[in-house]
Parts: C-alpha cells; sequence; structure tokens
C-alpha cells in the first residue's frame, strides 16, 4: 500500500513537491484553499485583457523542465518557451533611455555608449556574478543548511576555498560603488537586491549572484504567458496521479508525540475526504509563519525564526491601456531620482516615497492576444512595504498618482486618460490571498549577511513527518528557488 502524503498549498512549491514524490511512489493529496492552483503564479482576465497576477520574470527554466525530464516526459509536450533578446528597458526622467539586452557585449556596450561607464566594468561585474553563484548554487541552493552532511563534501569544501568571493561583509552598494564609476549603473545593479525584496544598501554584496540568473543564464519568456508554468506543472502532476482539492481550506495539523498525523479541514468541498484525513508525511506549502501560527498553535513556535523581519511587499496595478507604445518592451523599469530615499522609505519609514521606481510588464508585446486590438495589458509594479497597518487606500491613491505622473512625463501622453479597465493588488490582499504573512513576497528579509541561515528548514526537528517548501523557507523567494525547496525537501524523505 503507498504511502501518503498531504501537500498543504497549491503555490508552485507545492506543485513540485507533489510531483517529485509521485515520482519517489507516494500517493500525494494537494490541498488548496483558493480555487485555482499556483498562488501568486496565477492570472485573470479583465475586459479583453489577460493579466499575469504575480511573477513576470521567468529565469532558470532547467528547474522546470527537470521536473518533466524527471518524470520521463519531454518537457516541449507541456510547456514551452523562448529565450528573450532583451532583459529590460530602463528609463530615468531627465530623458536618457537604455536597452539592458540579452548578449552580454551589446548589453556592455550600451552602457559604455549611453552613461559612459567602460563595458569592461560591466562585464567584469557579470563574470564576478558568475563566480558568486557557481560557489553557492551546490552549496547553499541545492541542499538544507540545516543538515550537517551539508558542511563535509567536495562541494562545501570549493565554497569554503571561494568564500571570500562572496562579498558577504560589504552591502550590495557598497560593492556596486566600488565597481562602477556613474551613480546610474549603481543603481541599475542595486536593483537586484529587490528580486528577494531587499535592500541595497543594507543587504550583503553576495545578492550580486542574482545578475547571473538574467545575464549569463538569461531571461525567458513563456509562450502562453507566466501562467503556463502554473498550469503545465499541474498537467503533469495530475498525469502522475496527484490529487488536488480546491477550495479546501486547511484548519489545523494534527499531531501525535513527534508526528503529525494528519490533517483538520475548515471546509469538505470533496466529498473524498470525509475519510482522507490521516496521512503519512504532511508538507506545508503555506508560509511558515502562519503554518506554525494558524495551523501548529500548541507546537513549539520557532520565534526566532517567525519574528525576523519580513521582506518588502507590492502595489501592483493592472491597466488595461487603449494605445501600443513602441518604445516600451516586455520588461521596463522607470527609475527614481533619489534611490537611496525610496528604501529609507520602505524599510524605515514603512511606507512609499513620492518618487518611486516603476516596474512595467506588458506580455502583449510577445503575447499579443493578451490585450485587445490597438491595446496593451500593462502590469504595473512599485515596490512597497509589508503590511504594518499603514493606510493603504491613502497609500494607493497617492502612488497611483504617482505613477501616472512618472509614466505620463517620460512617455509624452497622459496615461490616465487611456487606462480602460484597472484592477488593484496591495499588501493586504496579497497577504489573504496567498497567506503570505504581512503580505512580504519572499518571507523574511534578506537585510542581513546571516539571512540564508534565519530562514526556517525545509523539515521540522519537532515533528519527524512534517516538511516545509516555498518562499518563506530555505533557500528563498521567487520560482526558482520555490522549486528548489521542493528538490529538497523531498530528498530528504524516504523512497
Amino acid at each position: 500500500m503507498k504511502k501518503t502524503v498531504a501537500v498543504i498549498g497549491a503555490g508552485i512549491a507545492g506543485i513540485a513537491s507533489g510531483i517529485r514524490l509521485a515520482n519517489k511512489g507516494y500517493e500525494v493529496h494537494i490541498f488548496e484553499a483558493n480555487s485555482y492552483p499556483g498562488g501568486k503564479l496565477s492570472s485573470f482576465e479583465l475586459n479583453g485583457y489577460r493579466f499575469d497576477a504575480g511573477p513576470s520574470l521567468f529565469t532558470m527554466p532547467h528547474l522546470v523542465d527537470e521536473l518533466f525530464q524527471l518524470s520521463g516526459k519531454n518537457p516541449q509536450n507541456y510547456f514551452e518557451y523562448i529565450r528573450l533578446e532583451e532583459a529590460c528597458r530602463y528609463f530615468w526622467d531627465d530623458g536618457v533611455r537604455l536597452t539592458a539586452h540579452a548578449n552580454q557585449q551589446d548589453f556592455a556596450k550600451e552602457i559604455e555608449e549611453k552613461l559612459g561607464e567602460p563595458a569592461e566594468h560591466v562585464l567584469a561585474h557579470l563574470r564576478d556574478s558568475a563566480v558568486k553563484y557557481d560557489v553557492t548554487e551546490k552549496l547553499f541552493l541545492h541542499r538544507s543548511l540545516h543538515k550537517i552532511s551539508t558542511y563535509f563534501n567536495r562541494d562545501a569544501l570549493k565554497g569554503y576555498a571561494n568564500m571570500h568571493r562572496l562579498d558577504a561583509f560589504t552591502t550590495m552598494n557598497r560593492a556596486n560603488e566600488r565597481r562602477f564609476k556613474n551613480p546610474r549603473v549603481v543603481q541599475l545593479f542595486n536593483r537586484y537586491a529587490t528580486y528577494n525584496g531587499s535592500d541595497p544598501y543594507q543587504t550583503p554584496a553576495t545578492m550580486n549572484i542574482i545578475p547571473h540568473l538574467e545575464y549569463n543564464i538569461g531571461a525567458f519568456f513563456p509562450k502562453k504567458g507566466m501562467v503556463d508554468i502554473t498550469e503545465s506543472l499541474v498537467k503533469l502532476a495530475e498525469d502522475l496521479g496527484v490529487k488536488f482539492h480546491f477550495n479546501t481550506k486547511v484548519d489545523k495539523i494534527e499531531t501525535s508525540g513527534n508526528q503529525v498525523a494528519g490533517l483538520k479541514f475548515e471546509q469538505k468541498s470533496d466529498s473524498s475526504l470525509l475519510n482522507a484525513h490521516f496521512f503519512d508525511i504532511v508538507v506545508s506549502n503555506m508560509d511558515v509563519v502562519n503554518t506554525f501560527r494558524k495551523l501548529l498553535p500548541d507546537a513549539k513556535q520557532p520565534e526566532r525564526i517567525l519574528r525576523q523581519p519580513k521582506s518588502s511587499s507590492a502595489l501592483i496595478f493592472y491597466w488595461g491601456i487603449k494605445k501600443r507604445f513602441s518604445e516600451l518592451g516586455l520588461h521596463n523599469i522607470f527609475f527614481s531620482n533619489d534611490y537611496r530615499v525610496e528604501f529609507e522609505h520602505l524599510f524605515q519609514k514603512k511606507t512609499i516615497c513620492s518618487d518611486p521606481t516603476i516596474y512595467l510588464n506588458i506580455t502583449s508585446k510577445h503575447k499579443a492576444d493578451d490585450a485587445p486590438e490597438g491595446g496593451e495589458n500593462w502590469f504595473i509594479l512599485v515596490n512597497a512595504p509589508n503590511n504594518d497597518g499603514q493606510n493603504w487606500d491613502l497609500l494607493i491613491e497617492q502612488t497611483r498618482q504617482a505613477v501616472f505622473k512618472k509614466l505620463s512625463h517620460n512617455l509624452g501622453v497622459a496615461i490616465e486618460e487611456l487606462v480602460e479597465c484597472e484592477e488593484i493588488l496591495d499588501p493586504r490582499s496579497i497577504e489573504s490571498k496567498t497567506s503570505s504573512s504581512q503580505g512580504a513576497l519572499y518571507g523574511n528579509s534578506s537585510n542581513n549577511r546571516f539571512a540564508a541561515f534565519l530562514r526556517h528548514a525545509n523539515f521540522s526537528r519537532e515533528f519527524q513527518n512534517l516538511y516545509f517548501v516555498g518562499g518563506s523557507v530555505h533557500p528563498g523567494g521567487g520560482i526558482p528557488l520555490a522549486i528548489l525547496s521542493a528538490k529538497i525537501a523531498t530528498d530528504l524523505m524516504p523512497t
């Protein structure tokens, strides 16, 4: 008889866990409180415009392909993507514009021509980013940091010999100021701190690993939109026999001694669950704070981890725009004029400054049917503090006007008049829809050189058959790391 596994949450890490466990011979049930899978990686339609709801940048596609290959499937039969020729287009308020080409030489040349920064400085930075990745990949990203075996193997020894290359004892901003002469190039590379919700003026320079993913490995686009990552993996999981139970909210993880016994459900929309709440293994893809606070209230709480400062969140405007802009690409950044002030507002003042940096994603640039003829689907993200009881209604309106002002200035047209429809996602709704503690996008903040060790392990020390996956635990947030969390956790489970 097959052993049974319950996965709490059909986020990307939960789905990846289900796939891996099905391949190990388990009977897998995934329980999701929402009516749809994917968590943040979902989509919706509004007045003829289609929007990816959450993550918009796709890197490290081999981690998705690996799940199909592990299952003996051809990834292209489920999921197709293209490599982008440009990573991003950058805009400054004084009219300076720059295209970040996927080709490193072209990117470096563009920076030299537009900003006067020697191309070799950029190329050296990307080489250094690759070294950082090589040092950390097998030591930190593919293994549990909480198992002693991680620190005694060939990869670990190689990592120790190159630890000085990680720049863990200086900040990302200081390292970038040492490297680059032009403040705008510093700003451009500082922005990669936001990829895990951090502050470049606090987070260690180890985070300069992130550009490697975009420029050395590449940025990609799923042909059917980002949501196809979710949909294709759900199809794979179902083909492997994984059972999904939507509209099924877990109320409690039941325990017995040093074991978890199963799940208690708040509601059962599926009659097959009547006798199916006992499981041999439980995997939580729910934010680790809420897993303990809500589902394990009587268990010992790992307070040191749970009380760590949280990452930033986001304020997102989804706009249907009745015009096309040739000067815009798939990914666009409109920089604030004072980056340090912007991050001081985010992390010290817990608010949004009056001149925020704007990220604008337009998937209809590559997938024309995402918008009506002559229109574009604008996904506009402004970095926001996590939810700490701010007056969000006021902040939303103030930021909305600031976005209109900056975009109208840079694009030479009154943007507000072009908005046909609008949907808004703020830290409160992120928290309610995805159970992310305080609406933080990446769990605990990385504004600390020891941040990697301040995330919860992928397993429980108190309960032998309880595991954790997703962006709030090791190795961190974002699609690639969430998928890797599933690999780490399931590798720890018996076959």
